[in-house]
């Protein structure tokens, strides 16, 4: 049954939800812990103003540990707690084990809960606090001599749900529909780009699809891809958040020497499921992307400027692209891509410390996984070989660095992994770039990997010449974009497009915080 926007039960709940708010006195319940009491229609758009996907994300307290004082914070429901380690051995073991104790106080309501995490490089745990006292968290044996050393001398990390226990349910209900191949899953995806990112969705006049010629198509120009539901819709949404890239995906032309056009692209899916770096006929990749991939894709072609196009060597580029045929996305080096700076590239809450755990977490429910997507350039940036997550954390601590520092590390194009080179998308497309001279002359200071999607359409490499765009460039659209929409409903932007020259050690150590995205010049 519809409720009315005049109803009075309504405009009572909410004129009590509004004094409450306002009250300073402490009240024996909090507004926001009484919301998914209310009618749907009336708690939902609240619960959503105050909370978002964002929320699944703790917040890094710090580390209980036998060396330091009592770490002391304030929580999301109490707002004086305390907590400390202490080693002992109750179970008889070798190492032994431990008490956490966490003492909570001061709640700021008779309703509310604080949820915590508790984190070593072997271990995930959490837990969570209702009522004001001493509460303890038991280890009863540390996982052999390296925990135990670990723990000496680091103690245990303690993270924060800062949004409560509703707000974390609510946070998951959010997060939830980005990833579903849905109306609502676009949706979702659209109006977490708009309030973290502060991006536009303008929808285009139809029709959505641009009938091309490909003979104005070229080898070198790029193609980028942004997807807004299902899966790869999800996933592209975090990604363009904590990066700034308004794509999610891209993908290369070539021509042949018989002057067909073919799409080179990382990340293209094969029989077995499995993505793998691919070259296609461009009457292959083209309708699959208007009539079989159900993510929504949003393309835009981004035509080399002339003089690039005269100095792109593509005999070079395409003995690259057939070296990496077949092989596998690069998972290997994806995040790095992102990460340049101890602190610069981690929009609140995330950090080094919520990295790490969440790389724990991944490591113990999915060793393989875990290998593929960082263990081996963890090691790569340590020198050293076979170490897993815990290893790596260890070893870090031993040499007086961090593991933030270890992030920040820059990937290097030459570095070859169990499985070959590792080349995301974009890696992919400007390794061919460099090969073809594009970089020239800086090429041999210049590391691909180090480069976002975004770093890659800032590049003046491309037209800026609306004239020599192709005729069918932005057809039918009032809006004359610098770049060729060919696909989609809502009208792709592209943030400081064909704005910077390539330059030495370019992308190497450049922050990224939303919602500006600013980077100092030369970063």
């Amino acid at each position: 049954m519809a409720v009315s926007s005049s109803s009075p039960a309504i405009i009572f709940a909410v004129t009590v939800l509004m004094l409450l708010t306002v009250s300073s006195v402490k009240l024996p319940f909090h507004p926001r812990d009484l919301l998914p009491l209310l009618p749907r229609q009336l708690s939902w758009p609240l619960l959503n103003s105050l909370n978002s996907a964002v929320d699944l994300l703790p917040t890094y307290i710090g580390a209980a540990s036998i060396k330091n004082d009592a770490v002391e914070w304030k929580g999301a429901c109490f707002y004086e707690n305390k907590a400390w380690l202490e080693l002992n051995n109750k179970s008889g073991s070798e190492f032994g084990g431990g008490t956490l104790h966490i003492k909570v106080d001061k709640a700021h309501s008779w309703t509310c809960m604080d949820i915590y995490v508790f984190v070593t490089p072997y271990r995930v745990t959490w837990d969570w606090y209702f009522i004001s006292r001493e509460h303890t968290m038991e280890f009863s044996e540390w996982e052999g001599k390296a925990e135990y050393e670990y723990v000496k001398q680091k103690g245990v990390s303690i993270f924060l749900m800062e949004a409560g226990m509703v707000g974390t349910l609510r946070a998951l209900w959010d997060v939830f529909p980005l990833f579903t191949n849905t109306g609502w899953g676009e949706n979702s995806n659209i109006a977490f780009l708009e309030k973290h990112m502060g991006a536009n969705f303008y929808a285009r006049p139809q029709p959505w699809v641009t009938n091309i010629t490909t003979d104005e198509i070229h080898s070198g120009d790029m193609l980028a891809i942004s997807k807004i539901r299902g899966r790869w819709g999800g996933f592209e949404t975090l990604e363009k958040w904590v990066s700034g890239a308004y794509a999610g995906h891209t993908a290369v032309c070539l021509r042949d020497s018989d002057g067909k056009l073919w799409v080179g692209e990382s990340g293209n899916e094969n029989e077995k499921g499995e993505d793998v770096i691919a070259v296609l006929p461009w009457e292959e990749w083209w309708e699959f992307e208007q009539t079989k991939d159900d993510a929504n894709p949003h393309i835009a072609l981004l035509p080399l400027h002339p003089d690039y196009r005269a100095r792109f060597n593509v005999t070079a580029a395409w003995e690259y692209a057939r070296s990496m045929d077949g092989k596998p996305y690069g998972y290997h080096n994806l995040i790095f891509s992102w990460i340049d700076t101890i602190s610069g590239n981690y929009p609140p809450p995330l950090d080094a410390h919520l990295v790490a755990s969440v790389m724990t977490v991944w490591s113990k429910i999915q060793p393989d996984y875990a290998a593929n997507m960082w263990n081996e350039a963890l090691n790569k940036r340590l020198g050293t070989e076979g170490l897993d997550l815990p290893d790596v954390l260890v070893e870090v601590e031993k040499r007086g660095s961090s593991f933030d520092e270890l992030l920040a590390v820059p990937e290097q194009d030459e570095w070859i992994y169990s499985d070959g080179k590792s080349t995301s998308c974009i890696a992919f497309i400007l390794e061919m770039y460099k090969e073809g001279g594009l970089f020239d002359p800086v090429s041999s200071s210049i590391q691909v990997t180090e480069f976002t999607i975004k770093d890659a359409y800032m590049l003046k490499f491309f037209e800026n010449n609306a004239s020599r765009l192709p005729k069918w460039c932005n057809d039918n659209d009032d809006v004359k974009l610098p770049y060729c929409q060919i696909l989609g409903k809502y009208r792709m932007e592209l943030p400081d497009y064909n704005t910077m020259e390539p330059y030495p050690h370019m992308n190497e150590h450049c922050p990224s915080l939303p919602p500006k995205y600013h980077r100092p010049k030369n970063c």
